[in-house]
């Protein structure tokens, strides 16, 4: 015999913040509770004109029943105010509460190799609007329905049982709606999303697609990416289109069918006339709700589709580890027996890793290409964590720091650098409201200071996305002088001179020698001898293993014979 465990889900940040919209949403509950009883007035204003007004003839009476008439119906536009104004801002809360952390889980989505691109933000924005907008309404209306239909069968039992039949009718039509439209619009939203994001990476690379002539090859990818959502899509409109035409109809029938019935009881003498006027208001407005969902349920499929891969990215995140605020570092790093297997592989990229430098030291990483490099230098800032060992900068482990105080104590340089949609001051300066001799400092140590100058505004050019403005060599030293910003403990430079000139990369030696007299520990992949003068020790790495560590001189002269290095620039 199998037992069966059930396992409960740790609540998500959207959990939470859908807890936190339940006091709103109840006030906008009651709200409507006295929005639907004020629907009544219309009814009974009606009836009172037609059986009272009509039949004494005092002008009085109707005098005062539109006062009070329209007394209550200012009642109804306030509380319709105020329950679209509470939705409104339920909205804009959730989008507040929720945008940071779905970022930060994007974020991590995308350092795990599943990239979500902005579509969390989509899905936010489209569960906003849904929350915030008019598609509510009928949700909130709807429980309210009994009210008319006991309305109406005060009037005539008759009258009472044909309101119940089309309401039946059309509850039967929206619960139709659903079972026939759930599964396709979730697939067409799901093939909507994957073509968006395919054609969001091609165009990201629009050099080459212009270069090499690709924009067909693109658009026919596009083209058979959208054609499943969009037959899936089309399908669903087709079935929504058909369910509310019915239901249009059906109300509509109903309705000359109330006024049908009402006229024959006015006939037989068992209801008035004003009663007959009553009965048809009163059934448009018990109907109009059901009729409502069925037109705006296509927005509530798009808002559960929203929902659900909200919640997905929100459990997928990993949890965020206790971070403490640790006193500043001195740069002591220490890497023990580190392990890295990438998600979703089995096969490690890094086994068992380990060597120590104190502040001031450099290590260069060499190896072959696939060799694990980049991935130490991702696990040396945090990028990643190790599946196995450990990375500490003063004896904590790396992940353990409070992220914002560890990343102003370190710079990182990856291979492939990525600037800010911002200005140069504000790349340089990472997105802070740094002093501008901070800035202007990094760049004169990463000796960009002057080619920043030339630039059209300076440090205030704006670079665009990526840093489309710059050469390739120029994005490489801003980002330099972003790595040397706030003159860090730890440098991680990975092929810092990969889109250098040979004046640059003078620069780049120097601008090591400067931070390593300043006490910075530093770690840099290097693929040329010429980028060796400024580190004390270099790792082999082949294959994820270390092949070789040791003093530099001694492991080139084992790898490459007696050849000369440029001695370091007086950094010890």
């Amino acid at each position: 015999m199998t037992a069966l465990t059930t396992t409960k889900r740790s609540p998500t940040a959207l959990d939470e913040a859908l807890k936190g919209l339940r006091g709103p949403l109840l006030a906008v509950a009651g709200f409507s509770l006295f929005v639907n009883l004020l629907m009544l007035v219309s009814p009974l204003y009606m009836m009172q004109v037609f059986d009272r007004v009509l039949g004494s003839g005092h002008g009085e009476t109707l005098l005062y029943l539109t006062v009070i008439a329209g007394l209550a119906l200012v009642c109804l536009g306030a509380l319709e105010t105020v329950r679209g104004r509470i939705l409104a801002r339920g909205g804009a809360w959730l989008e507040r509460r929720l945008g940071a952390s779905l970022i930060a889980a994007g974020l991590a989505a995308s350092l795990a190799g599943r990239p979500a691109g902005t579509q969390p933000l989509r899905d936010l924005e489209q569960l906003r609007g849904f929350l915030g907008g008019t598609a509510m309404h009928p949700l909130f209306d709807a429980p309210w329905v009994p009210i008319y239909l006991a309305a109406i069968a005060l009037l005539h039992p008759w009258l009472g049982l044909l309101a119940l039949g089309a309401a039946v009718l059309l509850f039967a039509l929206a619960l139709t709606n659903e079972l026939a439209t759930r599964g396709t619009l979730r697939d067409a939203g799901q093939a909507r999303v994957a073509a968006l994001a395919h054609c969001g990476s091609a165009l990201r690379n629009a050099e080459v697609l212009q270069a090499l002539g690709l924009l067909p090859a693109v658009l026919r990818r596009w083209e058979a990416d959208s054609e499943p959502g969009q037959a899936r899509q089309l399908a669903a409109a087709d079935v929504a289109a058909l369910i509310l035409g019915a239901a249009k109809f059906a109300r509509l029938f109903v309705q000359v069918g109330v006024l049908a019935l009402g006229a024959y009881l006015v006939l037989q003498d068992q209801l008035t006339a004003g009663g007959m006027i009553a009965g048809s208001i009163l059934l448009g407005r018990a109907l109009a709700p059901v009729e409502q969902a069925i037109g705006a349920w296509k927005s509530l499929n798009g808002a559960r589709g929203a929902y659900g891969r909200l919640q997905a990215l929100l459990r997928a995140a990993p949890k965020a580890a206790p971070a403490m605020a640790l006193p500043p570092v001195a740069g002591r790093l220490s890497v023990e027996g580190a392990t890295f297997v990438p998600p979703e592989t089995a096969r490690p990229v890094l086994r068992g890793v380990s060597f120590a430098l104190e502040p001031g030291e450099g290590l260069a990483l060499v190896g072959p290409s696939a060799s694990g490099k980049s991935t130490l230098c991702r696990l040396l800032v945090g990028v990643w964590a190790p599946t196995a060992g450990y990375v500490r900068l003063d004896g904590a482990g790396v992940t353990s720091f409070d992220r914002a105080a560890f990343g102003r104590q370190i710079g990182y340089l990856p291979q492939d650098v990525e600037l800010f949609d911002g200005t140069v001051r504000e790349n340089i300066a990472r997105l802070t409201e740094a002093e501008d001799a901070a800035v202007v400092e990094a760049a004169q140590r990463a000796n960009v200071h002057e080619m920043i100058l030339a630039l059209p505004e300076g440090y205030h050019t704006r670079l665009g996305e990526g840093g489309a403005v710059l050469s390739g060599g120029q994005r490489q030293r801003i980002g330099l002088a972003r790595a040397l910003f706030g003159n860090p403990r730890l440098l991680v430079l990975d092929e810092p001179a990969a889109n250098l000139d040979q004046a640059g990369e003078a620069a780049l030696e120097a601008a090591l020698a400067a931070a390593r007299r300043a006490g910075a520990t530093l770690v840099l992949v290097a693929h040329r001898l010429s980028q060796l003068g400024q580190v004390d020790r270099i790792l082999v790495l082949n294959q994820g293993v270390v092949e070789q560590l040791g003093p530099r001189d001694e492991v080139l002269r084992r790898f490459v014979g007696p050849r000369p290095v440029p001695a370091a620039r007086a950094a010890s």
